[in-house]
Formats: C-alpha cells, structure tokens, sequence
C-alpha cells in the first residue's frame, strides 16, 4: 500500500466567526480528504471565553474544543453531501482588538507530529508567521504553502498610515519568504510576494449551486423568478464596499432615478450607512445582515458590489451561482469573474450606471454545467493541488535521498540560498521572542507561551510541568 500524503492546513480563524479564513479552509480541508487518498487535519484557533464572547456571535460560546468541533462539523454536515474525514486540532489563540483578528499563541507547529509533517497549507501565511516563535516551518514540514487571503496593505493605507504599510510590506514579504516554499494568492489584488502566483483556489458552497440549478429549472420552464431588483450584502463597515456603491448612487441619482437598492449587513458602520442612504434621492433600504441563502434574497436580479478591498469576493462568486447578474469594478480583485456571462464589469461611475440599468431590463443567462464546475469546490481543489505542486511534494522524501549528481555550481547555488532563508528565519526567531519586541510590533500581550488556562482547555502541559521536564 502506498503511504497516505498528509496534509495540515493552519487558518486564523473558526466557526461560528463567519469571516473567510473560517469557512474557505473548513471547505479545503473537507475537500482535500473527499476521496481518501490523503490524510488532513484542520488546524485552528482555540480562544478563551472572554475572547469567545468578543468573537463569536449571537452569543455562541463554547466550553470545550469538542463542544465547538461538534458545532464545525454539524454546520459543515448541512452544506455537503458527503462525510470528510479529515481531523480538526486546536493551536491556542488570543483576539487582538486592534487588530479585530485571532494571534496564535506559543508554538503552533507543535499540533502536528513529525512523522505527519508533511505539507502545511498556512491560510494566511503572513498572518501565521509575524509573530512565529518556535520550530521553523520549513524544518518541520517537508513543504510549506501559503494561501493569502487578505489586502492588508490595503487596508492600513485605508487608515492612512503610511509608515505602517511600509512596514508590512516588507514584513510579509520577508516571513512568507523565510517561511514558505510557495505562496498562493487569490488575485492580483493581493501584496506580490516571494516565490508567489496567482490563483483562485476558493469555492462556492453547494447550497448556491444547488440554488442556482433551482432558479435555471424555473427560467426554463418560464417562470419569472427575479421579481425584485438590484441589492448588496456584506458586512456593514464602511470597508466592504458601502461607501464606494453609495457614493456611485449619489453621484448618478438623476441617471438611476427609480432605482431601489436593498443593503443587507450588520457591522459598527450600521447606524453611519443608514443615515448616509437616507440622504439619498433613491430609495435605499437597510436591513440587518442575514444569510446569503436565505429565501429573501432568491428573487433579486443585480447584485452591486463595486468593493475593491476584497481579495476574491465570496458574496459576488455566490451570487453569480444562484444565477444574478452581478455588476462590480474591473479590478484584479475580479478577474476571476470576468469568464462568467452574468459578470458585467465597470471602469468608472458612468459605466456603473449605465450596466446597472441595462441588467435590470434583462434576463440572466443560466449557468451551464461548465461553468457551476468552475465555481465549485471541487474545481478550486484542482486547481489547488496543481498550483501546490502537492503530487510533487509526495516524491521529494525519495528525490532528497537521490544519487543524481548535480553540478558543483548549481549544489553550492542552492546550499547558500538554504543558509541565507535559515539565518533569515532565525533572525526572525530570535527577535519574536523578546516581550517587547512582540509588543512593539503590534502581539497580543504574553502570548509568547500558552497561558494556564488555555494549557488546561486544550490538554497542554502546564508551564510548571514543562519546567519540571
């Protein structure tokens, strides 16, 4: 029998945080384990309750890992047709409120064993590593690959901080250089980073596939399936996209006049957006947010979403699925979307109008087979494993062990490279583990280590234990 590849895929987040480094990796994982031929743990962050009731919503908490994994896999179990069987470990985390994102804490690469180690997927690679103290990713594991899923330059440019962006720039550049073998980034609209390329390696939840197959039978039966017209839904800060769709309807109003919008999101930016669209000429209405697969949302037409913030825009793949005509700016961010006949793409607030119009009068066009397959999970978990090289990574156990001669330049080429990465990474190492440094640069107070508490939950040894050791 041939040895089962394992794979570890590490994310910054979990459910029931409803944010795309929660949700994207549980689909990868499920996916990458459908056919047996892999072995792949889950690995995500484990937060105590004061942090769960800062994260979580709708009051959702839970005693235990097992509690919450039981929550996982139940909500995963309602969107797919099959059982994954791939493992879920918990690395503990702390919630940075500045940074309203989840740190790892102490040394996560401890969750895998190292007769496991062989491909970690770090969702997030940047994120994982600023602050990585501990074993080196690329000693660990026999390969290493980031997935980027966030603009964070974007972002701290939004705050106009300049200095700042500086910075990260060169700090993701340097930890995903140091710590990774490749990097994938969803689009272009991504930082470009070493040893980098471009590919979306996300996928629809079937439910709006299955919608999507729902909303075709009725068109074709000549039924009429959109009653309602164009809307937006996303999580009401002013960064995903409200104020940019708000400004376009202020500045076109006289061109859109009879045109309704209905937003959908909850977020600290709420009370701000809804009083911004009621000074508008338009109706615009603001509802709290819900899910995108709600009933309420199957008989809308346009999707608008003209956010360049996001990286590949979860909602816009979604609404594309369920059959909408989506408009939104021709930007890296949707390059992705640009094959899909219902896409129509704006480069200024003219062409914004003038497409939101047109789509209103008109009927989308049904998705072929081809085309849902290319939305699909399983399609994003082919491409995944073509842009992982993940067939690759299973030989390099034997081609390490090879007795193919290589040139004298070329060995010597490649073991100053591996000399400079390893000083690099130890470079890192070494700061990441002073207090104030870690603090300087933006850590979680005292997250070097795990605390007592987090030790207990999770069945870790406690630091007078290790001591004891």
């Amino acid at each position: 029998m041939l040895e089962k590849q394992h794979i570890a895929i590490y994310t910054t987040a979990s459910l029931p945080w409803m944010t795309g480094t929660a949700v994207n990796p549980l689909f990868r994982a499920a996916y990458l384990a459908k056919n047996g031929d892999k072995e792949v743990t889950l690995v995500i962050p484990w937060l105590s309750l004061n942090d769960q009731e800062l994260v979580y919503p709708n009051n959702i908490t839970f005693n235990s890992p097992s509690d919450q994994e039981k929550y996982i896999r139940q909500w995963l179990g309602e969107r797919i047709d099959f059982t994954p069987r791939f493992k879920i470990c918990f690395y503990p985390g702390k919630f940075s409120k500045e940074m309203r994102s989840i740190l790892p804490v102490g040394d996560i690469t401890e969750c895998i064993s190292d007769e496991e180690a062989d491909v970690a997927v770090l969702e997030e690679p940047e994120h994982l590593t600023w602050y990585h103290h501990g074993r080196k990713w690329k000693s660990k594991f026999r390969q290493v690959v980031g997935v980027v899923h966030t603009n964070y330059l974007e972002y701290v440019k939004r705050e106009k901080n300049s200095l700042v962006a500086y910075l990260l720039k060169y700090a993701n550049c340097w930890v995903t250089y140091i710590y990774c073998d490749k990097n994938i980034r969803l689009s272009g609209a991504t930082q470009l980073l070493p040893r980098s390329v471009v590919c979306n390696v996300h996928g629809v939840n079937p439910k709006f596939l299955e919608i999507g197959r729902e909303t075709a039978g009725l068109q074709h039966d000549g039924n009429c399936v959109f009653s309602k017209g164009a809307y937006y839904i996303g999580k009401m800060v002013w960064s995903k996209g409200y104020r940019e769709l708000l400004k376009l309807l202020h500045k076109h109003q006289k061109k859109l006049v009879g045109l309704q919008v209905d937003l959908y999101g909850t977020g600290e930016d709420s009370a701000e957006v809804t009083k911004a669209a009621e000074k508008l000429n338009l109706v615009v209405r603001v509802y709290p947010g819900r899910d995108h697969a709600d009933p309420i949302f199957r008989n809308y037409k346009v999707f608008l979403n003209p956010s360049t913030t996001d990286v590949v825009c979860t909602t816009t793949a979604e609404a594309l699925a369920m059959g909408k005509i989506v408009i939104c700016a021709d930007h890296p961010s949707n390059d992705f979307f640009k094959q899909f006949p219902n896409c129509r793409q704006f480069n200024n607030g003219d062409e914004f109008a003038s497409l939101t119009l047109e789509a209103l009068g008109d009927e989308p066009i049904p998705l072929t087979e081809s085309w849902r397959h290319e939305l699909s999970w399983e399609a994003a978990t082919e491409r995944f494993a073509m842009v992982a090289e993940l067939n690759r990574s299973m030989s390099r156990r034997s081609s390490s062990m090879s007795s193919i001669p290589l040139l004298p330049t070329v060995i010597k080429a490649r073991e100053l490279k591996r000399r400079l990465e390893d000083a690099s990474a130890s470079l890192h190492q070494a700061v990441s583990g002073i207090e104030a440094a870690r603090r300087a640069f933006g850590a979680v107070p005292r997250s070097l280590k795990p605390d007592e508490q987090q030790c207990r939950e999770l069945g870790l040894a406690l630091p007078e234990q290790k001591k004891a050791k």
